[in-house]
């Protein structure tokens, strides 16, 4: 209940994402943490507390008092000396064991006297109290960060998404909250994928690869291995998995490859990220995927060595029940590597370019669901290195 308030109330939700440590107790408003002076002149921590005005028993209406309770000392100035505009009374309520507000503020915002909202009460009143804390101490401030868990088990995250919150597109973030996401391929374009799709909502992100998490592999992924890691020799998916489950709840480890004998296992997804390579039984993968419904983005680098340096293209073939067409007409995805005029079966990897084809096939999977706008709905680009140009093609 005190999740979906916070969540439903955006005076709330702008507290949490500002970094103050919330809590909903019996009917209260609770910020933690909040640093104040005592009469010896000491920082300590105590506790702001507002009575709740709940709208429809879901979301915040305007605060119908302009008074706070505390638990703590009476806070002061720097010098020890009582902040006397703020008294009213003493108090001993307890809202919870280990909990006892001691004494309640009044200050009445000027010039209506009413605060608008719980947002514009609440850090009216933690300024007043931790200015003085922070003329001694810049770098106290009640704005603490606390990591927010998440009590809801429908959710796919370990912790709160606060960033979707605090940059106001939680509306656009919910549009990507799909049942199954499958990666297949976990090399460095596929694993760069799973690190921008494990903090999106998608319930459940599959990872298919049968090969092994070894040296090279480290300096083509994201983050850092540690020695320890890469003698522990685990198969991609577990690594990866034991990577990302810390985030997000709903990451399932395959340790296959997907070919002819096991691609019905992927009927039921949502949407396939391709990340694997050229290989014989790839066209079987692609045409089940078709016969599915399923729509798919597959990723492809073609880096060929010159004089000059590395050149090449970065490519995203996208295919959606609506077109598919291009991706046979047009030979869009490569499917055997051995094809002599594949300008994409080059094996040369770098991880800028990696991450880069991740990006741009993540930025395409947001576009079909609706968190960007596509105005060339294209199914087809391909970025030139050494000119720095974009390519799009086959459009709807």
């Amino acid at each position: 209940m005190s999740r979906q308030l916070i969540s439903h109330s955006p005076d709330l939700q702008k507290l949490e994402d500002d970094g103050y440590e919330l809590e909903i107790v019996a009917g209260h408003l609770v910020i933690h943490n909040v640093p104040y002076v005592n009469a010896e002149r000491k920082i300590k921590r105590g506790t702001l507390v507002s009575v709740l005005d709940i709208l429809n028993g879901d979301t915040t209406g305007p605060p119908k008092t302009h008074v706070a309770l505390f638990s703590g000392d009476h806070p002061c100035d720097k010098n020890g000396n009582k902040l006397r505009h703020l008294d009213h009374s003493l108090n001993n309520q307890q809202l919870k064991p280990g909990l006892v507000m001691e004494r309640s503020f009044s200050c009445k915002p000027k010039p209506s006297g009413r605060y608008t909202d719980y947002h514009h009460k609440m850090t009216t009143y933690v300024a007043m109290i931790a200015v003085h804390a922070e003329q001694i101490d810049p770098a106290v401030s009640a704005r603490t960060f606390q990591v927010v868990e998440n009590e809801n088990d429908d959710m796919p995250f370990n912790y709160i998404d606060n960033a979707s919150s605090r940059a106001g597109i939680s509306e656009y973030s919910r549009k990507l909250q799909l049942p199954k996401v499958a990666i297949i391929g976990l090399g460095g374009t596929g694993s760069y994928v799973l690190d921008l799709v494990a903090k999106t909502p998608v319930c459940e992100i599959h990872l298919f690869d049968g090969d092994w998490y070894v040296q090279h592999n480290a300096f083509r992924s994201p983050g850092a291995a540690s020695i320890e890691e890469l003698c522990a020799r685990l198969r991609k998916v577990d690594y990866f998995h034991a990577r990302y489950a810390p985030m997000h709840r709903g990451i399932v480890p395959h340790p296959v490859y997907v070919d002819e004998s096991n691609v019905d296992e992927l009927q039921d997804f949502d949407f396939v990220f391709l990340c694997m390579d050229t290989r014989p039984g790839k066209e079987v993968v692609i045409r089940k995927l078709e016969e599915f419904g399923i729509p798919f983005i597959d990723t492809g680098l073609g880096i060929l060595n010159s004089d000059d340096g590395l050149r090449g293209i970065v490519r995203v073939t996208t295919s959606t029940p609506e077109q598919r067409s291009h991706v046979w007409d047009k030979k869009r995805i490569p499917m055997v590597s051995a094809e002599a005029d594949n300008e994409y079966a080059s094996n040369i990897q770098v991880a800028d370019l990696n991450a880069l084809n991740a990006a741009q096939a993540v930025i395409k999977w947001k576009k079909l669901f609706g968190f960007y706008a596509d105005l060339e709905k294209e199914h087809f680009s391909a970025y030139t290195i050494d000119g720095n140009a974009t390519d799009n093609d086959d459009q709807e």
